[in-house]
Order: structure tokens, then sequence, then C-alpha cells
């Protein structure tokens, strides 16, 4: 049977020209190396070098060989290479799932910087809208999923990343921006705009508005942050996001945000990962990364007027879904 070490002996007798210095390149003696090339020539039934020339020159059938070890060999060894790479940390894919939309605003500019420091990882994105993302990662079809909403499971670790506030986003002239907080009743006569996400995923809905039994007066989607700020603007709705969206917004004076509730509608974003990954180092820098420059940490609380963390105010967690500024 041909082996991985019968075409390194054939590329060292090319290279060298002889039994005995191919044999001293490989580590071997003459005798077993010449034994090796006998044995593979029997396997095939011909011969595979001219053995009264000098130098060594190959048969037919011994070129034929020699053209495999030429394209196999350099694959291999960069394959070996790799996946060293791999083992150690240094390389791997990064397929990462995405349950918040807003995400992006924060998300890109962060691959920009990671893609600086792991050139070698392979990365890409998927947004959780058309699948499940936390199946997909246990099946192993993307490799990190940003989601505020860890749920239980033994081959998974949810590793926290930063803390939010849900946040409503109201025109400056906005009748409910005259009150220090709104409360579920108030969104009942409003248009509430959010991304085109089941209900089930948003929070705003299962935190707050169902517990209350509100309903808005109407439901409208809108695909990019920048349309629903945009409408929100125009006083076509409001809309529930998470505070670093509306930072810059509220910092110019183009929008308003209240506070939801008494005690606000919190929530913590994580890095779903399997189990068996977590220790790879490409993945735990991305994690560290997402970290060190998520919006939470890069930017100070919003103004008085969107209120504040109360003592005591649960976070969320398994048994509090926190999507609502996905």
């Amino acid at each position: 049977m041909l082996e991985l070490r019968h075409l390194r002996s054939f590329l060292a007798i090319e290279e060298t020209g002889s039994l005995a210095r191919a044999a001293e390149r490989l580590h071997l003696t003459q005798s077993a190396l010449s034994h090796q090339i006998k044995a593979l020539e029997h396997y095939y039934g011909t011969p595979l070098f001219l053995r009264s020339s000098k130098p060594l020159r190959l048969t037919a059938a011994g070129r034929k060989l020699l053209e495999l070890a030429q394209r196999v060999l350099p694959l291999v060894a960069r394959t070996d290479a790799e996946l060293k790479r791999v083992a150690g940390g240094r390389a791997g894919r990064l397929h990462i799932a995405i349950e918040c939309h807003a995400c992006f605003e924060w998300l890109l500019p962060l691959l920009d910087r990671y893609r600086e420091d792991w050139p070698e990882v392979e990365v890409d994105i998927r947004l959780g809208v058309s699948f499940d993302p936390i199946p997909a990662l246990q099946a192993g079809e993307v490799d990190l999923v940003i989601s505020s909403d860890p749920v239980a499971a033994d081959d998974l670790a949810f590793e926290p990343l930063f803390d939010y506030q849900a946040l409503l986003v109201l025109a400056r002239d906005h009748a409910l921006t005259a009150k220090d907080r709104v409360e579920a009743e108030d969104l009942a006569g409003e248009t509430l705009i959010t991304y085109p996400v089941q209900r089930r995923r948003l929070d705003v809905f299962t935190r707050f508005l169902q517990p209350a039994a509100v309903e808005p007066a109407a439901h409208r989607h809108a695909e990019l942050t920048a349309i629903i700020l945009q409408l929100v603007a125009a006083r076509r709705g409001v809309a529930v996001l998470p505070d670093w969206v509306v930072r810059e917004p509220v910092r110019q004076r183009r929008l308003s945000v209240r506070a939801l509730g008494a005690e606000g509608l919190f929530g913590t974003l994580y890095a779903a990962v399997r189990c068996i990954d977590r220790e790879a180092g490409y993945l735990a820098a991305f994690i560290a990364l997402a970290r060190r420059a998520g919006p939470a940490r890069r930017s100070g609380p919003l103004s008085h007027d969107a209120g504040s963390r109360r003592r005591g105010t649960p976070r969320g967690g398994p048994s509090g879904r926190t999507r609502g500024a996905s």
C-alpha cells in the first residue's frame, strides 16, 4: 500500500541522486530504504528505478509516483502546519450568527480590528432570522452566536460581554417626553416600530407590554436601525432600542429617550460558543476584544432622562429574555 513515507523517499532519491544520500536525509539506513523501494516495486509488480544508471533514474512508473509526491507532499505540509496553528488557537474558523439586529452597530468595526490581529482566522457573519442560531451552533454550522437570551445546554457556554438598557425612543416633541419614564399603558395609543423579529423574541412585548395586558395601537417593521430612527424622528411611531444605538442621536438632540417602567428594562449581551471550543485562542481573543471594545465600555451613561438602573434590578438571564433591544 502506498504511504506518505514512500512519496517522501521518492522525492529524496530524486533530489539527491542516490540511495545513500537519500537515506541520510531521511534518517534511515541505506538497507532500510532499499527494502522500502523493493517492497513497493513488489506491490505494483513493476520496477520503479533504473538501477544500472548513475545517478539513479526513474522508470515511467517511478515518474508517476514522483509527480504524485511533488503534488501531494507540499499540500500535506501546508495542511499539517494549518492544523497545528488551529490546535494552538492561532488559526481557525469564526462564523458568527447574530440574534441582535442592532449589534451590527458595534460588531462590524470590532471585526475590522479583530482581523488585523488574527488574519489567519476565517470570519463570516450570518443574521439569525431565517434560521435558529443555537441549534446551528450545536451542529457546528456556526462557531459563535451573539445573543441576549442564554439557554441551558451542557454543550454550550454563554460568555457575558456587556450589559445594556433598552430605552423607548421618541421624537423630541413627542408628548411622552413630558414624563420621566413610561409605563406599558402609555404605549397603548402608539405605533411601535421593531425589527422584523417574532414577538416571542422581543422583550418589549414579553417583559413589558404583555405582563400588563397592553397592545400597541399598531406594530410595524423596519429592517435597518437607521430607518427606525428616521421613522421615529418623523413621528411615525416609537421604538425600543439598546442604549448604545441611540446614544449619538440623543447627544445630537435629534431624538429623546425614556426608561421603560420604574425599574427599567435591562439585559446582558452574550457570546455563545461550544464548550469544546471555548479555550481556543482565536475565540477567547474575540470575546476579550468584544468586552473591551463593547459600546457599554466606550461610552458613559445617557442623560438623566433615560432613567438609571435601580439597586437590585435583575439583569437578563435564562429566566428573563433580553432580546427587546434586538
